[in-house]
């Protein structure tokens, strides 16, 4: 029994623990958004694409995979196959709104939190679109790969952003004046020390 029950506090301490950083990366996401006009937030910002608001769209609808048909506890909202050819789950059409997907995005987490609230770690899910090692899958695995996901493309947005003005960090309290100089003499160091380090040519 004791056994039991300490096993059981594992489990809610690592539930919660994950629970808690998802919320976290949630928020950093969206966050990165505040601030620009319409046209940065949607435009393509590398070669291959990846754009803010697509990075948005794009965690909303993981999550709104994961934590529902996998439990067999479906998005009460249309989602888009994962099949399109088209990409259309990493960009934002000229006809959906940046409300439209932040509100997708935030009724997600609601969805999202009641199946991690209502189920055990060890719940089983399936993962139909998983091959390796199995499309059986149970609530702890999910959570960490979601996490993942979450945490990936929370680190594309910040580069991201801090590309198109130099803004910087989790959320608006960490966020410090930008001193340019510094910056610069920063950049510059490390500009030396791989110009040091390159092979020289003959």
């Amino acid at each position: 029994m004791r056994q039991t029950r300490s096993c059981r506090k594992i489990d809610e301490f690592a539930k919660d623990n994950l629970h808690e950083r998802l919320r976290r990366d949630r928020k950093a996401l969206l966050w990165k958004l505040d601030g620009l006009s319409e046209y940065d937030a949607r435009r393509p910002l590398t070669a291959t694409g990846t754009n803010l608001l697509g990075l948005v769209k794009h965690v909303a609808i993981v999550e709104a995979r994961y934590f529902g048909e996998v439990f067999d506890r479906p998005s009460p909202e249309p989602l888009p196959r994962w099949q399109d050819s088209d990409g259309s789950d990493l960009w934002a059409t000229e006809g959906e709104t940046r409300d439209q997907i932040i509100g997708f995005y935030r009724r997600t987490w609601e969805h999202s939190d009641a199946t991690i609230n209502e189920l055990p770690l060890d719940a089983p899910g399936h993962v139909p679109w998983w091959s390796e090692p199995s499309p059986n899958t149970n609530l702890f695995a999910v959570m960490a790969h979601v996490l993942v996901e979450s945490v990936r493309h929370a680190g594309h947005a910040d580069i991201l952003r801090e590309g198109l003005d130099g803004r910087t960090g989790l959320r608006a309290e960490h966020e410090k004046q930008i001193d340019e100089e510094a910056r610069a003499a920063y950049c510059a160091k490390i500009e030396q020390a791989a110009r040091s380090a390159a092979p020289i040519k003959a």
